[in-house]
């Protein structure tokens, strides 16, 4: 196959596989990558075969060899672009198919544990990758927001938009300083009309507590499993969002023009770890504020195609 052109615009007819690891988070930012460059793509599953297969797949890399038969994967029968995957599960996979169907290879985010030398890595700077011709360097998860009228607005009304996510690695949601933070929200605006959706990792405990309050709207997503956050961004003045997912932060300061708050998971003030790290940048540059009971202006936005068109495949 002949491989892709130099530049975006001249990939217009070209077409990418997206091979998937079944984790949203992941996934997700390889699919917004083909939109920001207006690409179709093919998306399907790959797997290692064993947990040792994956494994071994360090050392292979290293060693440069490369074989199908460590993962099963399921090729559509047409021509690519380019492969593109993001999340350890994927990144052997990706290099073995771009050298077998002759192709390029897209690593989204930093493919730690193997050789860096994908034809193009698009890694977030809360990683620390180093300077290289092939890395492009990004200061949020790729994301690509697309509002579907989930949630309309009334006429004449302005509205307040909350963003509730759950437990994560680093961090367990403290329910108590949550009910404190929402108290404080109402306060806040009176007169405005408030909308809340919780996630995927929100607790039953959590979204029990949610429903005491006088939400104009409520998207619970053990019931609804379905993403308004684009039109909370798209409608609302502020957006609250809890400071546990970096890909929802992502969506927050990357689209639309709310002043985007974030929820500390704990009593004290600044977040912990990589994504703490992350917060405290972005506010730090005026993408968003950490809610300490008085509310910022932060409505700056990060424009990501523009960051991505003058990529050089």
């Amino acid at each position: 196959m002949k491989p892709c052109s130099n530049r975006p615009e001249n990939l217009k007819n070209n077409r990418f596989l997206i091979i998937s690891d079944g984790k949203p988070g992941h996934v997700n930012q390889a699919i917004a990558f083909a939109q920001h460059l207006d690409l179709s793509y093919d998306l399907v599953p790959v797997t290692f075969n064993s947990r040792i297969n994956k494994g071994f797949s360090y050392i292979a890399d290293f060693l440069g060899y490369f074989s199908t038969t460590l993962f099963s994967v399921q090729i559509p029968p047409n021509q690519y672009a380019a492969i593109v995957s993001a999340g350890s599960e994927t990144y052997y996979a990706n290099k073995t198919l771009s050298k077998q169907m002759g192709c390029k290879s897209i690593a989204i985010m930093l493919p730690k544990g193997y050789r860096l030398d994908f034809d193009l890595i698009v890694a977030q700077q809360h990683d620390n990758p180093p300077q290289k011709p092939n890395i492009i360097s990004v200061p949020i998860n790729l994301t690509y927001p697309q509002p579907q009228d989930i949630v309309v607005p009334e006429a004449g009304k302005s509205y307040v938009g909350i963003v509730v996510g759950g437990d994560s690695a680093h961090q367990k949601m403290d329910g108590t300083l949550l009910e404190r933070q929402l108290k404080k929200i109402f306060e806040l605006f009176p007169e405005h009309k408030v909308w809340v959706t919780t996630s995927r990792r929100t607790t039953v405990e959590i979204e029990a507590m949610l429903t005491k309050y006088n939400f104009d709207r409520a998207v619970f997503f053990a019931k609804e499993p379905i993403n308004p956050i684009p039109d909370f961004l798209k409608h609302c003045e502020y957006v609250f969002i809890t400071a546990d997912s970096s890909s929802m932060i992502s969506e927050a300061v990357s689209f639309g023009a709310a002043c985007i708050e974030i929820l500390p998971l704990e009593q004290k003030q600044g977040q912990r770890g990589k994504i703490g790290k992350f917060i405290n940048k972005l506010e730090m540059e005026g993408y968003l504020h950490q809610f300490d009971g008085k509310i910022g202006r932060a409505a700056k936005k990060i424009n990501l195609f523009n960051l991505l068109n003058g990529i050089n495949l």
